[in-house]
């Protein structure tokens, strides 16, 4: 199993989702449940879609954190 990093973003009365080592998987959702689950899915079927292609999966590399300023 993997771990990948995941950015969420408000935007336009929704939520969206992007994965910095995967280049085009994406999601959005009304909840942070609902983009959570969304995300993880488009990263299941982008990972598959990769090995089906015979292309390499990236392994994960970015890393996050919250940093609190003054």
């Amino acid at each position: 199993m993997s771990r990948y990093a995941v950015v969420i973003e408000r935007a336009n009365g929704n939520l969206s989702a992007y994965v910095p080592d995967l280049p085009g998987c994406v999601a959005t959702g009304r909840t942070d449940d609902e983009v959570r689950a969304n995300i993880a899915e488009a990263i299941s079927l982008h990972l598959e879609s990769l090995r089906q292609h015979g292309e390499s999966v990236p392994p994960p590399s970015a890393t996050a954190d919250v940093v609190e300023v003054a």
